[in-house]
């Protein structure tokens, strides 16, 4: 790859951005053979070989601009009214025909393998042979190395591609929406994932898309909207998947093509090069980096999904080509923050338990095997290795404990869990139905007494005397445990130290989530071209660990209202959305 170049101190025209442009993994890796010479590959077709597809980006018709992370363009330097720009927004809806050089015209498309809770499956591809797998309506369009950090620009809802299995490789602005604020959300939580650049909608184009009628319980789509398109720039390092190495894994495995194994080796080493270079030392032999992969993106996989869980957030759909091989979150389809807390919390209504809140680490560790298991063909002839590698997927459950012991105890304010006060407070959440991110925050507070653990209580929970007064007992317990780990956190002498305690645990504990029924009236108002709420979230929710004003609380800081519980589209979502 080519050295970082220096970023300007803001890049304030797309010319500007054009100078950092670098193309690491077209430059470097190996082209579909039978694609074609300018870029015009939207049908479906199997793809048998090669990394990526050339293919050029379908531009939304009369583009509208809604939002973009200003968070993100001071990070990297850009200007806020590089986002409104001409030419700007015709590079991020999708139309590259006048792009200045070095940028190029053509954009680019990836397959990967489908493998569900650890099994494979061919028969999703619609020729039933894995070879027109992958994301039919993403399509990148750069990368550029910035301020030294490589960044790659992938549009959402950019056309069809060779992987569109027949579909129309849009994104409606409801799902649109909901990425685009999920996304920057996610990173001020300080939970690893792809960010948001900017949100993009049509004056005119539309699609239709099923959902559910206003008001509905049911489980499945019962009507086809016409909604109109958008598109939302998402940018990461990189967006290989772990489905993506699967993919190559399966073909060197079976022999495919003649070049199949070196097309993984290529693959694999891109994926250090990308996403782990500062880990995995360039002059080790295959053998050594492919073992120091696996072991890094277990240690990264197993923090993830921890902190998925110490923010409340379940992905939904967490199969493997969900997965980003980088260990960060990706893809926020049928994505949901808990709010009542239960372990079999499910926002997607094909996700089953298999993908619900506290089974994450599970299904973590079934994507983590598939990852081994695709590198295994380049360990092939090293038997040690290849023992070494299965040792790693053996003792994932370990390292995910690992990880998941001390974030509850973070939560907790503990420095160490205590095993029987975190199992009689995981009975009592059940017991009494308990808003998840309310209760940890107000336990934040180091309340004197459960009045303002009641605030997160649903139904006839605050009138029950008997589970109030082991509330009472609870918390009483959870003093004395935190006193006698640290004697210096709880001092009735010293309210400084209580005021120390609340703030580690603030600092864990976010005040606000973005749940389904804020974003509903945001992309219910955009429809109609009134971006206000928008706007709105997007401030409240990058900044949700501050207590923020009495209004913005008294908005935002509150239990799902009863009518909302069991309503599709709220409570629980396709996999679309």
């Amino acid at each position: 790859m080519k050295a970082a170049i220096e970023t300007p101190t803001a890049v304030k025209s797309l010319d500007d951005l054009a100078a950092l442009a670098d193309y690491s993994l077209m430059d470097t890796l190996t082209p579909d053979p039978d694609a074609t010479a300018d870029g015009v590959d939207h049908a479906p077709r199997q793809v048998f070989s090669g990394h990526y597809v050339p293919v050029n980006p379908t531009p939304i018709e009369t583009p509208v601009y809604i939002a973009h992370s200003e968070t993100f363009f001071r990070e990297l330097g850009f200007s806020d009214a590089l986002a409104t720009s001409e030419d700007f927004m015709r590079m991020f809806s999708g139309d590259s025909s006048q792009l200045p050089e070095p940028l190029r015209r053509r954009g680019w498309a990836t397959g990967y393998a489908l493998s569900i809770y650890g099994t494979e499956y061919y028969e999703q591809c619609p020729f039933r042979t894995g070879n027109g797998y992958g994301d039919g309506r993403a399509v990148s369009i750069l990368e550029a190395v910035i301020k030294g950090q490589r960044w790659e620009m992938q549009l959402k809802g950019g056309g069809r591609t060779p992987y569109c299995r027949g579909a129309d490789g849009r994104a409606v602005l409801r799902s649109s929406i909901r990425e685009f604020l999920a996304q920057e959300h996610m990173h001020a939580l300080g939970v690893k994932t792809s960010r948001s650049l900017s949100l993009y909608t049509s004056k005119t184009e539309t699609v239709a898309r099923p959902w559910f009628n206003n008001g509905s319980y049911s489980r499945n789509p019962e009507v086809m909207l016409e909604e109109a398109v958008a598109i939302t720039t998402r940018v990461a390092p990189s967006f290989i998947r772990v489905g993506q190495v699967e993919l190559f894994g399966r073909r060197a495995r079976k022999n495919e093509h003649p070049r199949a194994m070196e097309e993984l080796e290529q693959i694999v080493l891109h994926l250090i090069d990308r996403e782990y270079s500062d880990t995995i030392d360039a002059t080790l032999p295959l053998r050594d980096k492919v073992l120091l992969l696996a072991t890094a993106f277990r240690d990264r996989l197993t923090t993830l999904v921890a902190e998925w869980i110490r923010v409340g957030y379940c992905q939904g759909n967490f199969n493997s080509d969900n997965t980003a091989a980088g260990g960060f979150t990706l893809d926020y389809g049928p994505f949901g923050f808990i709010e009542m807390f239960d372990p079999r919390y499910q926002p997607w209504t094909g996700g089953g338990d298999h993908f619900s809140f506290l089974n994450q680490p599970q299904a973590a560790e079934t994507n983590f095997a598939m990852f081994c298991t695709a590198l295994k063909p380049l360990l092939a002839a090293d038997e040690k290795a290849v023992n070494e590698l299965d040792m790693l997927t053996l003792r994932f459950a370990r390292a995910m404990q690992g990880k998941m012991i001390p974030m509850w105890a973070s939560k907790l304010g503990l420095r160490k869990l205590d095993a029987p006060l975190f199992n009689e407070l995981i009975t009592l959440m059940l017991e009494t139905g308990v808003d998840y991110t309310i209760f940890f925050r107000e336990l934040s507070s180091v309340p004197e007494d459960i009045a303002p653990l009641t605030k997160s209580f649903y139904g006839d929970g605050v009138k029950d005397a008997a589970l109030l007064e082991r509330w009472s007992e609870w918390l009483e317990k959870w003093k004395g445990v935190v006193q006698a780990t640290n004697p210096d956190d709880i001092n009735a002498a010293s309210p400084e130290s209580c005021e120390k305690l609340s703030r580690q645990m603030k600092a864990v504990n976010p005040k606000f989530t973005l749940r389904e029924w804020f974003l509903v009236p945001a992309y219910q108002q955009a429809a109609d071209g009134d971006y206000t709420l928008i706007k709105e979230l997007q401030a409240v929710m990058t900044d949700p660990y501050a207590e923020q004003s009495e209004a913005v609380a008294a908005k935002y800081y509150r239990k799902k209202p009863t009518e909302y519980f069991e309503i599709a589209g709220i409570s629980h979502v396709t996999c679309s959305s």
